[in-house]
């Protein structure tokens, strides 16, 4: 059984840089688990890591989807576990650092889907607002995870709806299986009223670096508002300014507040959700010899 270590936490408070702490004390290389740095020329609103940040640590599942492509759980857990067995396979330890909760869960766990159904036939005659619709009054929780111009998932969801009278959420949250690797989660939190001082002040420095002009550069390419990888908070917020006229201040506050109120959402799932163990950021020396005593556990 291979053993994957995973970073956990809420948006800003410092997983990036203790994954490559990590990678650089146990010889491991990173995995992303967030589901916007997956896509080409997304890089100041998601907070992308830089190259330079780095260190010399391998990075795997950043910019390798176009921003037009769509991406969900189901292709993450596919890629995260090939590049899992890739990166053991050649001695070294996988490290993800995730924001994305049930993309992580469903990487770690015997977490199945359901196969897929070529039943789009059914539907040929409802656009994907009128399914999104549909499932927006009977399954409002799937759509969570699922975007509107993601026909394929939207049909799945309306397929288990109809066809064994069960939510698709509740399908995927009721799943408690077990582990698929010798994983050690750790969580990282700090201070809430000093962990949304750096949420303020990332959204004011990502400004400064650019992201006007960043999203700009992508609807000049062609990239929309509707598509998928600009639903991330911090791009899809700018809808309003481009298409509306709204002021740059008002924008930046409703990207403070949505990431304020995501971080407190991330908290409470992964206390829920899976079983980690939590580290103040100013007891990362304990994390690391806690990290240290799970990989030299020879029981």
């Amino acid at each position: 059984m291979y053993k994957v270590l995973v970073i956990v936490g809420p948006t800003a408070v410092g997983k990036s840089s203790f994954g490559i702490e990590c990678a650089k004390a146990f010889n491991g290389e990173i995995i992303s688990g967030d589901s916007v740095q997956i896509y080409k020329g997304l890089d100041i609103g998601s907070a992308k890591i830089k190259k330079e940040e780095m260190m010399g640590i391998a990075h795997h599942l950043i910019d390798i989807k176009d921003a037009r492509e769509t991406y969900n759980v189901k292709d993450f857990q596919d890629l995260a576990r090939t590049v899992i067995e890739d990166i053991s396979k050649r001695n070294k330890l996988p490290i993800i650092v995730g924001g994305t909760g049930l993309y992580v869960k469903a990487c770690l766990y015997d977490y199945r889907f359901n196969d897929e159904e070529k039943e789009d036939d059914l539907y040929e005659e409802l656009s994907n607002e009128d399914i999104y619709n549909i499932l927006k009054e009977k399954d409002p929780l799937c759509l969570s995870k699922i975007h509107i111009n993601n026909r394929r998932r939207l049909v799945r969801a309306l397929n288990v709806l109809n066809k064994t009278g069960e939510k698709f959420s509740a399908n995927i949250e009721s799943q408690n299986h077990e582990l698929l690797y010798d994983a050690k989660i750790i969580g990282l939190t700090m201070d809430r009223d000093k962990l949304y001082e750096r949420i303020n002040s990332r959204v004011d420095m990502m400004v400064n670096e650019g992201l006007v002009d960043e999203i700009k550069g992508l609807l000049e390419e062609g990239i929309s508002f509707d598509d998928q990888a600009m639903q991330g908070i911090g791009y899809k917020e700018f809808r309003s300014y481009f298409e509306k006229g709204a002021s740059l201040d008002k924008v930046l506050d409703e990207i403070k507040r949505n990431s304020r109120r995501f971080a407190k959402r991330q908290y409470t799932w992964f206390k829920n959700q899976m079983p980690v163990t939590w580290f103040a950021t100013s007891e990362l020396e304990k994390a690391l010899s806690e990290v240290d005593r799970w990989i030299n556990y020879k029981g």
